[in-house]
C-alpha cells in the first residue's frame, strides 16, 4: 500500500501544503511545534478539509479537490493514534479493542485478534478497564485498537509526547515491531528527533507549513538545506549500520555500516542487530593535515562535497568518507582559516556518536572508524 498525497489549505494567515508519499513502513513528519505536522495528517484523515489538491491510498482517492471527491472519515479506512489514547474508561480492554473491529466488513478483515495481543503483549490486561493501566500500557491497547480496525494506513500523532522516558522505550519496541510485520504505510508525527532516528524509513522535514526536504532518512539528514531547521543540537547523519561482532578484551563493539565499520564502546547488543548511527554535526572536526597526539582515535579521510549557508555562528560542511555522508559545522574563522571549499580533502575526527537500535538509544564516544573503503582520499 501507499500513501500519496498533493495538499494545500490556509488556516489564517498561514498556509499548510504537502507532497510527498508514503511507501509501507514509517514515514516521520518532523519540524518545530506550530510547522504544520499534525494538519497534514489531519487533512489525511479527513478530519480537515484541504482546499486544495488529492490523497489516495493505494490507489483509492480520498480526496480530489478538482473532482469533488471528500470521502468521509469514518470511511477512509485510517487507522489515528493520538498523543492521549482516548479509550474508553468504561470498557474492559478487551472490548476497547475490539470496538472500531466491527466497522469493517470480514471479507476486508486482515489482522487478527490474537496476533495484535500477542504483538503488543498485553493478555494479561484483557480484563482490565484503562483507568487501572499506565500510560504506556493505554497507548499499546490505542495502537491495537486501530490496527483491529483493519486500516488501510495508520496516523500517529505524537504517540509519545504525553509518557515519560521511561515509558517511551517500553512503547518504541512495540511501534518497531509493528513498523517491521505490517506492510502497512505509516505516517508518524514527532518533533523529538530520536524517536525519528529509531523509528522512521523516511523522513519529511516541515517548516513554516512548507516541505523543507522529504525522502529517505540518510538522504535528508545529510542535506545541508534542513540544518537550520533541525537545529545545531540535532543536525548530523543518520547511517544504517549493524553489530558485527565484540571485543571483550577492550569492551568494544564493531558496527558495520556503509564503506566500513566503527568501532565503538560496548553495546548491549546481540550480532547482527540493526542499528542506526547519529553522528552529531557539532561532535565533528575537521583537518587539513592527519592529526596526531590526539585522545580522539577515530579520523576519516574526506573529500568536502558542499559549502552550506552561514548558520549562526556556524558554516555547514557535507563530506563524503568512502560513501558515507558526513555533515560538520566548523566556525566561520575556521572555514576560513583552513581554506574549506568543495574539493579540499581533509580529515574527519569524530568525537561521538548516538546509537538507536533495538536495544534502546545510546550516546557513546567512537572508539575509532576505520576502513572506510578505497574510495577514500588522503592528503
Amino acid at each position: 500500500m501507499t500513501l500519496e498525497i498533493d495538499i494545500k489549505r490556509r488556516l489564517g494567515d498561514f498556509t499548510v501544503a504537502a507532497e510527498f508519499t508514503s511507501a509501507p513502513g514509517i514515514t516521520a513528519l518532523f519540524g518545530h511545534s506550530g510547522a504544520g505536522k499534525s494538519s497534514i495528517i489531519n487533512m489525511i484523515s479527513g478530519l480537515l478539509k484541504p482546499h486544495s489538491g488529492r490523497i489516495a491510498v493505494d490507489g483509492r482517492v480520498l480526496f480530489d479537490h478538482e473532482r469533488g471527491i471528500n470521502v468521509p472519515p469514518r470511511k477512509r479506512r485510517i487507522g489515528y493514534i493520538f498523543q492521549e489514547a482516548r479509550l474508553f474508561p468504561h470498557l474492559k480492554v478487551r472490548h476497547n479493542l475490539l470496538y472500531g473491529r466491527r466497522f469493517t466488513p470480514l471479507s476486508e478483515r486482515y489482522v487478527e485478534f490474537d496476533a495484535i495481543v500477542e504483538l503488543l503483549g498485553i493478555a494479561h490486561l484483557l480484563e482490565q478497564r484503562p483507568p487501572k493501566l499506565s500510560g504506556g500500557e493505554r497507548q499499546r491497547v490505542a495502537i491495537g485498537r486501530a490496527l483491529l480496525a483493519n486500516p488501510r494506513l495508520l496516523l500517529m500523532d505524537e504517540p509519545l509526547a504525553s509518557l515519560d522516558a521511561a515509558r517511551k522505550n517500553e512503547i518504541l519496541p512495540y511501534i518497531e515491531r509493528l513498523r517491521d510485520q505490517f506492510k502497512l504505510p505509516i505516517v508518524y508525527v514527532s518533533h523529538a528527533f530520536e524517536e525519528v532516528i529509531r523509528l522512521a524509513d523516511r523522513l519529511v522535514v516541515m517548516t513554516h507549513g512548507e516541505v523543507a526536504a522529504s525522502g529517505s532518512l540518510t538522504a535528508v539528514t545529510s542535506n545541508l538545506t534542513v540544518g537550520a531547521v533541525m537545529g545545531p543540537e540535532q543536525a548530523g547523519t543518520v547511517v544504517a549500520a549493524s553489530v558485527a561482532h565484540h571485543d571483550d578484551a577492550d569492551e568494544l563493539t564493531h558496527l558495520q555500516c556503509v564503506g566500513g565499520e566503527f568501532i565503538v564502546p560496548r553495546l548491549a547488543l546481540a550480532p547482527q542487530t540493526p542499528v542506526r548511527v547519529h553522528i552529531h554535526a557539532l561532535d565533528v572536526a575537521i583537518a587539513v593535515q592527519r592529526p596526531h597526539g590526539l585522545s580522539i582515535q577515530n579520523v576519516l579521510p574526506a573529500q568536502i562535497t558542499q559549502l552550506g549557508e552561514p548558520n549562526g555562528a556556524h558554516v555547514e560542511l557535507r563530506l563524503d568518507a568512502g560513501g558515507m555522508p558526513i555533515i560538520a559545522y566548523v566556525t566561520h574563522r575556521a572555514a576560513r582559516e583552513l581554506s574549506l571549499a568543495p574539493g579540499r580533502k581533509v580529515f574527519a575526527l569524530i568525537k561521538s556518536v548516538a546509537i538507536s537500535g533495538k536495544g534502546g538509544a545510546v550516546h557513546a564516544a567512537a572508539a575509532m572508524l576505520s576502513r572506510l573503503g578505497k574510495s577514500q582520499t588522503s592528503g
